[in-house]
């Protein structure tokens, strides 16, 4: 038998780029990765295996959009990863992809802010800088209930989430917010800098 691997986030990477090449969808891997990070060093938890299984949460998504999570948890464990990232993996789809309930707080994690990083990227698109840096909880709880607004975003889900790590919405947006400004430049959501205005130096 195999002996499991121990993932890097370079392993992570390149697995990931392997099975998706929508820029949409690496943008979207690593605003959940960054706020996985941001959430592990609050909690005190490990930020590089968080990242990991933020980057690598849907690596099934573009190749196999109907098998979402199963296909995944195929490739992870023919690539000998963890039992512990897999699961973590396939709880974020928890009751709409996987039958894995989020238990650690890990899980929960990814499970609450895998949908809000969507509401939150597509409010900082809406705003006059196009930026996550000037954004702060409210301007996306203003779109809350406007649910043809990120349509795709699934409010439950971040609810059921909020609840589970016994944070109120306007906290875990605000978490969620903090992370994504972690990788701003790397998302597209750095916008101008205030600072320099429409014509400063560079």
């Amino acid at each position: 038998m195999t002996s499991e691997i121990v993932p890097t986030r370079n392993i992570a990477f390149d697995l990931f780029k392997k099975y998706n090449k929508s820029e949409s969808l690496l943008k979207h891997a690593l605003s959940v990765e960054g706020v996985m990070r941001y959430m592990a060093k609050k909690a005190g938890e490990d930020e590089d295996k968080w990242g990991i299984v933020g980057l690598i949460h849907d690596l099934d998504y573009e190749m196999y959009p109907a098998q979402h999570c199963t296909m995944t948890e195929k490739i992870l464990k023919e690539n000998n990863w963890p039992q512990e990232y897999i699961r973590a993996v396939l709880s974020h789809g928890w009751g709409l992809a996987s039958d894995i309930e989020p238990l650690t707080l890990m899980e929960k994690t990814i499970y609450a802010i895998d949908e809000l990083t969507g509401l939150v990227a597509t409010s900082a698109l809406v705003r006059p800088s196009k930026s996550v840096m000037d954004m702060e909880a409210r301007s996306v709880k203003k779109k809350w209930n406007d649910k043809k607004f990120a349509a795709g975003v699934d409010r439950s889900v971040i609810e059921k989430g909020a609840v589970m790590l016994g944070l109120s919405i306007d906290e875990l947006i605000t978490d969620c917010i903090m992370g994504m400004r972690d990788v701003a430049q790397d998302i597209g959501l750095q916008g101008i800098s205030p600072t320099l205005g429409g014509g400063g130096k560079t």
